[in-house]
């Protein structure tokens, strides 16, 4: 049995969930929507074992091998909202989440990706030391709450981008003088600063051992708020040469990720840097404009556990 976890309107979960149902695979969907009618009962010791019930559907945990997982925020289902912090239904539905992240931790069936491994994605500091060792460069990067050092780093490279240091997506943005202006706001918050590196840029999803590359063709500063800003994009399917697809395999390997998204840019002289792993990745942005077939391939790699 191969189980999916999530809201059923998610993209991703969507296309891996008709994948597999049009391979004639075993599979669940769990609906984050249907969390009044779903309970867990679990039991951790030299096995693990347990019972999953939604509605009239009952499953053995025992019997799951493979784990798709794309839980959104549990506090923020439109039921646990409406009912309130105080009420049953959020308490239910925090004790049920709470069970379902640490069975994802502890079951032995391939889970894409354990919380765990996607915590790296939680601090981009953290994350970048990571991809500098698997062989990847990184741009120069400051974390800082002091304006002065900000500036800095700026006269030092000349043009640098911020964006969040957290897992939490932001916005990248070029250091302007309208943000130097509001630069006093990071004594309050951290920010991370990095050398604006020129170039194009890539996105590489690896599935086990599965490689699909993209070349992005903008001129946004964030392509993936391109269309919002005005500007044109253009995504194609491309090819990598061996070294660089070992690199990211190695890196994905490293941050034990199954399946992960990985941001690279190739400077005009060749030299390939990455920003960050995605450790949940929304392909089906990129498998829409390529036609490049990532969600059988993560059906794939779940049915064949």
């Amino acid at each position: 049995m191969i189980l999916l976890w999530g809201l059923p309107g998610d993209g991703p979960l969507r296309a891996v969930h008709a994948s597999l149902r049009s391979q004639g695979q075993p599979v669940c969907l769990l609906d984050q929507h249907a969390i009044k009618a779903t309970t867990l009962d679990l039991s951790v010791g030299p096995t693990v074992q347990g019972t999953l019930r939604i509605g009239d559907e009952t499953i053995a945990m025992e019997a799951i091998n493979a784990v798709y997982a794309r839980p959104y925020d549990v506090r923020q289902l439109p039921q646990l909202l409406d009912a309130g912090p105080h009420s049953p239904v959020w308490q239910h539905g925090l004790a049920l989440d709470d069970a379902l992240q640490a069975w994802v931790e502890v079951t032995p069936a391939l889970v894409i990706n354990r919380p765990s491994a996607m915590a790296s994605n939680s601090s981009k500091p953290y994350q970048a030391a990571l991809i500098r060792a698997a062989g990847l460069d990184v741009p120069d990067t400051l974390v800082t709450t002091d304006p002065y050092a900000a500036l800095e780093f700026r006269d030092l490279h000349g043009s640098v981008i911020y964006k969040s240091t957290s897992g939490v997506r932001s916005i990248v943005s070029k250091l302007g003088l309208a943000q130097q202006q509001r630069l006093a706001d990071i004594c309050n918050c951290p920010t991370q600063f990095q050398q604006y590196i020129t170039g194009t840029d890539f996105r590489v999803h690896v599935v086990g051992n599965s490689v699909f590359a993209s070349e992005i063709v903008t001129d946004a500063e964030d392509y993936r708020y391109a269309g919002r800003s005005g500007h044109s994009i253009d995504i194609r399917a491309c090819t990598l040469e061996p070294e660089l697809v070992e690199r990211c395999c190695r890196l994905a390997t490293a941050l034990d990720l199954p399946f992960a998204g990985i941001d690279l840019r190739r400077t005009r002289d060749g030299r390939w840097y990455c920003f960050e792993v995605n450790p949940s990745p929304g392909f089906t942005f990129y498998q829409e404009a390529t036609g490049q077939r990532i969600a059988e391939a993560v059906a794939i790699l779940l049915a064949d556990c």
